[in-house]
């Protein structure tokens, strides 16, 4: 096949925790120069539908995608979901799950806050916030930043809501692989040496984590992602060839509520890409 030479499938729309409409947001993938794209909203595929809707032929091609927030005994995961029927069964069922955790985390998070610190707002704000399709922490952050009870959305998380923990509130990674596979799609752990927060994966630790999501059917591994290192990205390749597994490429995009360009994956020119990233483009091309 002819392989595209740009490509960026980790991106958010204002459906999950992006500042772009999913109008918006095909704009600037084309302005971007942009050859094949996903959009991955946290616990979402609505942002899918709304692009599908726009879309044409003349512009970048498109791949259906989602990005589970998953939890285990283990650890945390972002799960990345890749080529599904947006309107399967199992996928849907998994979405629906990981909302009623989201929306249910930011509620405990505003009582918290106020119990907390005396943080409130205006019963519209928060209205309108839990309207939103799926409101996480930097819709919270804006509001504390916006109301003064914070001098930036990054210490709001930081200083106040990151206080409040969950320990069960997750969608499992066995869950969210066996929904992306059932509905055809192709699972991928996002950005695989960030954990939670700060913290850094590497080494053993990492292999005994992918081992275990391999046991559940994962499919590949997000290797080239903005801020990682080169030894990062080796790592990465060698892993993803001890294991058999797919390799993607994406920035993690959020509009302005991250300072990431599109595109920002450290991936070099086609002529250089590995296999496993030839073989996922093949794959899920396929797929449609």
């Amino acid at each position: 096949m002819q392989f595209p030479r740009k490509i960026d499938l980790h991106m958010h729309t204002t459906i999950s925790d992006g500042t772009d409409t999913p109008e918006m947001l095909l704009d600037h993938v084309k302005e971007a120069g942009i050859d094949i794209f996903a959009v991955t909203d946290h616990d979402a595929v609505k942002g899918c539908a709304a692009i599908r809707a726009i879309h044409t032929k003349s512009d970048p091609v498109f791949l259906t995608g989602v990005e589970f927030s998953c939890r285990d005994e283990g650890g945390q995961y972002h799960i990345l979901g890749y080529g599904f029927d947006p309107e399967a069964e199992s996928i849907c069922n998994i979405v629906e799950l990981g909302h009623s955790y989201r929306m249910e985390k930011v509620k405990a998070r505003l009582d918290f806050l106020r119990e907390e610190y005396g943080f409130c707002f205006p019963e519209d704000e928060l209205r309108a916030l839990l309207a939103l399709d799926n409101p996480g922490k930097p819709h919270i952050g804006n509001l504390m930043v916006r109301y003064g009870y914070a001098e930036s959305k990054e210490k709001a998380i930081k200083e106040y809501i990151d206080r409040i923990t969950f320990e069960s509130e997750y969608v499992r990674p066995e869950e969210a692989i066996g929904g992306i596979l059932g509905s055809g799609g192709i699972p991928v752990l996002a950005h695989p040496f960030y954990g939670n927060g700060d913290q850094l994966i590497l080494g053993k630790e990492m292999d005994e984590r992918i081992r275990r999501l391999v046991g559940y059917g994962l499919k590949g591994l997000e290797v080239f992602y903005s801020g990682f290192t080169d030894k990062m990205r080796e790592q990465g390749l060698d892993l993803a060839e001890y294991y058999g597994l797919y390799v993607t490429a994406g920035s993690d995009y959020h509009g302005k509520n991250k300072l990431i360009p599109l595109g920002d994956t450290g991936l070099d020119e086609p002529e250089e890409w590995p296999e496993g990233l030839k073989s996922f483009l093949e794959d899920v091309m396929k797929r449609g």
